[in-house]
């Protein structure tokens, strides 16, 4: 039995219902963060209407494609350092309504 649906485990709506609405407004917001992380720079991709699965493999995608590390926590991507203008690029050639966020 699922705890939150209460239907048997085959017949789970929860699980499903997760995948189908992913979070985001359809702007994909892109921001340099400094606060907390001893003055580096760090590149925050927020707002991407995607799940999670979908989601790391673009962080891994634009990790790649700026030579440099990063993460995935909270459906926001985070790579390491100023990288703002080329994650925006790159966001617009697979079809998001990327934005510079910030200023």
């Amino acid at each position: 039995m699922c705890p939150e649906c209460r239907n048997s485990a085959a017949q789970c709506v929860c699980k499903a219902q997760a995948r189908a609405a992913p979070v985001g407004n359809g702007v994909v917001r892109v921001a340099r963060q400094t606060k907390g992380r001893g003055g580096k720079a760090v590149t925050l991709v927020t707002g991407v209407a995607l799940d999670a699965m979908a989601l790391a493999v673009l962080g891994k995608q634009l990790r790649t494609a700026c030579g440099c590390g990063g993460t995935v926590k909270d459906g926001v991507i985070e790579v390491q350092g100023d990288h703002c203008e080329l994650v925006v690029k790159l966001l617009r050639e697979r079809g998001h309504d990327a934005r510079r966020a910030g200023g």
